[in-house]
């Protein structure tokens, strides 16, 4: 797993490149899902790319710490082991990953 931060000059964003390993997945689709975007259930999809890995970018405001969690085949949830840190969800006894700009 893999977290990728790019801090625009321009504007106070971070583009956050999210990535997983295919021995990772261990199923077909992978979603992205967390505070950025309400914890949707369709999520933000991350794209398998031709080396099998799976990827998404998406930009979060500087200075903010955003949870999140994988969906894998809408069943599976998986944590990032490269997540700067990890919280209670306050849903169940699991854990969210935890990205801090």
């Amino acid at each position: 797993m893999a977290l990728a931060k790019q801090f625009l000059k321009s504007k106070p964003v971070c583009k956050v490149t999210f990535e997983l390993a295919p021995e990772q997945v261990q199923g077909n689709q992978v979603l992205l899902l967390g505070d950025f975007n309400n914890w949707d259930s369709e999520g933000t999809q991350l794209k398998k790319q031709k080396n099998g890995y799976y990827k998404t970018t998406i930009e979060l405001p500087v200075g903010t710490e955003t949870q999140f969690r994988y969906l894998v085949d809408g069943q599976n949830w998986i944590n990032d082991d490269a997540a700067d840190k990890y919280v209670p969800s306050g849903v169940s006894a699991d854990l969210n990953s935890v990205v801090a700009l």
